[in-house]
């Protein structure tokens, strides 16, 4: 099940984000490190409304921030297909390392692309670091298309069009 977070789970969702930081430098991959993504950003997104929990089992397995507005890094990028206003944007997609693939990022994806069709969006844009092969390909395998290299954030950009 999918739906909005609130703030008496931060701790617990914190703890997910270290627990996925510590296997992404495991990993070799640079994204995040250990002040970013945190307790104060995931509270701004529950404060925000926008931070969303897959629950399975009365336990979180993954968060995501799904956001109607694009960050002004992304309007760097020319060879998107959407304009801003047409787009939601994810951020800060973390798993459980523990419940890795058992499907909760295809659930979430899933969410999301409801999420934009019921708010009037015609795409989904996302980002990651050079480094983050999992999540890139990840991204690939489920229709993003790589559209350019957000060099303010250092992050390659990814579109998704919806049907």
């Amino acid at each position: 099940m999918i739906r909005k977070a609130i703030l008496a789970e931060l701790d617990q969702i914190d703890q997910i984000a270290l627990n996925a930081i510590s296997n992404m430098k495991k990993s070799g991959i640079k994204q995040w490190d250990d002040n970013y993504p945190r307790y104060e950003h995931f509270a701004k997104d529950i404060e925000n409304g926008i931070l969303f929990v897959c629950e399975r089992n009365k336990e979180i397995y993954g968060v995501m921030a799904l956001m109607l507005q694009q960050d002004s890094a992304y309007l760097t990028i020319s060879s998107w297909i959407t304009s801003p206003e047409n787009s939601l944007v994810i951020h800060r997609v973390v798993v459980d390392p523990k419940h890795a693939r058992t499907g909760v990022f295809e659930e979430l994806l899933m969410f999301a692309k409801d999420h934009a069709k019921k708010n009037q969006k015609t795409a989904i844009k996302i980002d990651t670091h050079d480094s983050n092969y999992k999540m890139r390909s990840f991204l690939e395998k489920h229709g993003f298309r790589h559209v350019g290299y957000l060099e303010s954030i250092d992050r390659q950009a990814y579109e998704l069009i919806l049907d």
